[in-house]
């Protein structure tokens, strides 16, 4: 039998950033010891920056797959990520990964995936997901206190969030409140498919965070949004890759003497 049909498979489509990719190849590999078989989905120029990153150890369970977005003139290939690019060229970038529904949409009908992880951007992911009966689950990259208290702001105006320890002074709530609203609004108008209403709704929210750390966040997200919060940090990259014994950084070391003058062995 096909070792991918024997997994649960999983296809993966964070923002075009490093700060986004990092943490959703971290949770990649998290599933590959689970029996998942992962579909990394992104620009050929941010898979290029991170194909280095996946060693023999995940090399059969996490396949890389590219999306190719729309080369308009101020915006090439090469500048079809984060890394390096001009600030003035974001909202470019945001609209160019907008017009690449068309070429997601083949990819889930080529691949197929049981599962869809996708990030706040693009807007297109979660309903053409649903198109194909694909149930898809939100990435959130940031920590769980910032979207529960921008979501208590726009559900509940007027009313003071349940821990006064965040608090805005009057004019940033407005200004805050008011780019809440703006994103909602963006999000809604960039709707490309519609919804499957006969597929049940997935109710889960992945963060990228720990209960430790921000457990009254998570149980108040939880139970003032339509969806369970599910933590499943921190998804930091490790300094050194199980595999990866002799790297740069631990030669480096090695060649230090610590405070007692006797050379580390790491």
């Amino acid at each position: 039998m096909d070792s991918k049909q024997s997994k649960t498979n999983v296809l993966m489509l964070p923002w075009l950033a490093q700060g986004h990719i990092t943490p959703f190849l971290e949770l990649a590999k998290k599933l590959t010891h689970k029996n998942f078989h992962i579909y990394f989905c992104s620009t050929p120029i941010n898979l290029k920056s991170i194909k280095t990153r996946i060693t023999d150890k995940y090399s059969l369970s996490i396949e890389l797959v590219e999306i190719h977005l729309p080369s308009l003139p101020e915006l090439p290939p090469h500048h079809h990520t984060t890394n390096g690019l001009p600030l003035h060229l974001n909202s470019t970038l945001q609209e160019a990964f907008e017009m690449a529904s068309p070429n997601f949409s083949n990819i889930l009908k080529t691949l197929s995936p049981d599962l869809v992880i996708y990030d706040y951007l693009p807007s297109w992911a979660r309903p053409i997901a649903s198109s194909y009966n694909i149930p898809a689950v939100q990435l959130m990259t940031t920590g769980a206190m910032v979207v529960s208290f921008g979501q208590h702001m726009f559900h509940h105006p007027g009313v003071e969030f349940p821990f006064p320890a965040i608090h805005l002074q009057e004019f940033h709530e407005k200004l805050f409140r008011q780019i809440v609203m703006d994103v909602a609004k963006t999000t809604k108008e960039r709707q490309v498919a519609p919804v499957n209403n006969d597929q049940p709704p997935c109710d889960i929210m992945l963060f990228n965070t720990f209960r430790e750390l921000e457990g009254k966040y998570i149980d108040h997200l939880s139970a003032t949004g339509n969806q369970r919060v599910v933590p499943v940090g921190p998804l930091v990259q490790g300094i050194v890759d199980d595999e990866n014994e002799h790297s740069e950084i631990i030669q480096w070391l090695n060649n230090k003497e610590d405070i007692f003058g006797v050379k580390n062995d790491w």
